[in-house]
């Protein structure tokens, strides 16, 4: 995030890069640093003669390199943007001589999304001797949370971890998903709100009683009651709440439940340092741990094995996943 706020006030400064190249699994920051370009850089009168959006698909890298090397008119620079680049990664090598020379008037923006270049091979280092190389990694699920506090921190909101968590276990690591929901939520909610689970289920439609987050928690207070619930209300909606997302998280769960028992300093910023959780959740770790001790909870994690091949079909076609979801929350409670 700090490499994309360097690059947008390079930018803003007008210390433009002939070339940029954006690539990586996370195309989130991609499409932002290449939106930013296209409507930062030329002013409105510009952009008619001297912007031009190509894509991978429909060009050849030697199509790209003949719009590259024009000249801008009536302008200082030219913008050629290729969205889709990916599409070329067969002769994408193909560029290393126009990245070699490449004209000071044009700034050329490359959106290589879910992949990225070989970086033992020449059109990678010819990119970082002439332009920008930005590569765009995918988040780790525990970094998500934090990366939402961040992005509402800008827009001047906060949000409550619960509603946090909540919006990953149902989004996963998709930062373009994800923000889109925020968005979502700012048009709905002023300025200095602080985003609930309850404006989270109002709006995004995801229960903030009937979740993976809840499910875990009751689990690791040993509350059979509410975990049959909420596994009896995931059975009625399987669409919304896959067997495989669901032992997943928890299979994560006891996985960190076996460290924070290895645990020398069991402090509550030891744990979570050590877990790589919000320290709002570091209790519900404490607990689950007197719950669930570790022989128990290595049971537990060699079930969640088996379950998970289940939950992809192997060995189980015949069982609906929302019995093996009942048949498995009652091995783990057990």
């Amino acid at each position: 995030m700090d490499e994309v706020k360097q690059l947008v006030t390079d930018i803003k400064n007008k210390n433009l890069k002939p070339i940029y190249f954006l690539m990586g699994e996370e195309a989130y920051y991609i499409d932002k640093i290449s939106d930013f370009i296209e409507d930062n850089v030329l002013t409105e009168d510009e952009r008619g003669f001297n912007q031009m959006v190509l894509y991978g698909r429909d060009v050849s890298v030697d199509d790209i390199v003949s719009n590259a090397k024009r000249y801008p008119m009536m302008a200082e620079y030219q913008v050629v943007i290729v969205k889709e680049a990916q599409d070329l990664s067969r002769s994408i090598e193909k560029l290393v001589d126009y990245a070699k020379q490449p004209q000071p008037s044009t700034i050329l923006v490359m959106n290589y999304k879910y992949k990225t270049i070989d970086k033992r091979k020449s059109l990678y280092k010819e990119l970082k001797k002439t332009g920008v190389v930005y590569e765009s990694k995918k988040l780790y699920e525990n970094q998500v949370a934090d990366w939402i506090r961040r992005v509402l921190s800008g827009q001047e909101y906060t949000i409550a971890p619960k509603a946090a968590q909540m919006l990953v276990e149902f989004l996963g690591t998709d930062l373009s998903k994800i923000n889109n929901e925020l968005e979502k939520l700012q048009i709905i909610l002023p300025k200095g709100t602080q985003i609930s689970p309850e404006h989270i289920e109002e709006n995004i439609g995801i229960s903030k009683d009937y979740n993976n987050f809840e499910l875990r928690k009751a689990i690791g207070e040993r509350n059979v009651l509410k975990a049959h619930q909420i596994v009896n209300y995931f059975a009625e909606n399987p669409k919304d709440n896959p067997m495989v997302v669901t032992v997943s998280l928890l299979f994560n769960f006891f996985s960190q439940l076996l460290h924070f028992h290895g645990l020398n300093d069991k402090s509550p910023r030891s744990v979570a340092s050590a877990l790589k959780i919000n320290p709002y959740f570091v209790n519900e770790y404490i607990e689950a741990a007197r719950n669930f001790p570790m022989k128990k909870v290595s049971s537990v994690v060699a079930t969640l094995r088996d379950f998970d091949v289940k939950s992809k079909g192997v060995g189980a076609n015949a069982v609906p996943q929302g019995d093996l979801l009942k048949e498995l929350i009652v091995k783990i409670m057990n």
